[in-house]
């Protein structure tokens, strides 16, 4: 009996002392759903409703999935991660905010993948990076903010992606390096533009029908020369900007 009660009274300790650390485990995958709860564990079979909700619940170069169309809400990264919306619907909608900020550490790789954000005619910045070591922005669809993606340090890299219907500047590097491919940049009041220390890199575009096409910014622009451009207003061709050219191996 004596052995026994020893055994229960250690059991006892280490649930309460190992209990909190254990319901706080990060996992490497979780999900979120449209009818989700964020005070679910983020697991497939008990998802989150947001990606804010379940950033908390994901390890550090972990990845956040979803399972169905929704809304999932606007988020701040601050570690490696990846959001996948692929196969489904998956929107932010930034109503008088912003979409996605990362704000990460400078080693950190953040991927965003197959999303759409909605800024509804008022929407901030629709991706700001200010801080992180590279982000990939994959198959992402931007419009109805002020800015559709805005860089401040790090390696960004845009492909297939579509930012329309933004106010001010649709692309837009201000430091670091924004490379964008293959993606169209349309119907906006600045469709690219590098600023201070930013420099931008165009290749495969298709630049269509802003009111200024490249703007001024003093940053540097570079472009492979294989980009498509018609009907922007006016900036239909980067002439403030230092321009260089990206050479095609």
């Amino acid at each position: 009996m004596k052995y026994q009660s020893a055994l229960t009274a250690l059991a006892f300790v280490a649930i309460t002392i190992l209990g909190p650390s254990m319901a706080s485990a990060q996992a490497s995958r979780t999900w979120v759903s449209g009818v989700g709860d964020d005070a679910n564990p983020c697991s497939r079979t008990a998802p989150c409703k947001t990606f804010a909700g379940a950033i908390s619940k994901t390890a550090a170069g972990g990845e956040i999935s979803v399972l169905d169309p929704g809304g999932y809400g606007g988020v701040t990264i601050t570690k490696s991660l990846t959001i996948s919306g692929v196969g489904q619907n998956s929107s932010i909608l930034g109503l008088l905010t912003n979409g996605i900020i990362v704000n990460a550490g400078v080693n950190d790789v953040v991927v965003l993948r197959s999303l759409q954000l909605n800024g509804a005619g008022n929407g901030n910045t629709g991706i700001r990076v200010l801080s992180a070591g590279a982000v990939v922005v994959d198959d992402v669809n931007v419009h109805g903010f002020d800015t559709g993606i805005e860089t401040f340090a790090g390696a960004t890299i845009v492909n297939r992606g579509t930012f329309s219907l933004n106010r001010a500047v649709a692309v837009h590097g201000r430091g670091g390096t924004l490379t964008v491919e293959g993606s169209i940049i349309s119907a906006n009041n600045v469709g690219v533009q590098a600023s201070g220390a930013g420099t931008v890199r165009l290749s495969n575009n298709g630049i269509y029908n802003n009111l200024t096409g490249f703007g001024c910014g003093g940053g540097t622009l570079a472009s492979a020369g294989n980009n498509r451009k018609a009907g922007n207003t006016g900036g239909a061709v980067p002439t403030c900007a230092p321009t260089v050219a990206i050479t095609i191996q």
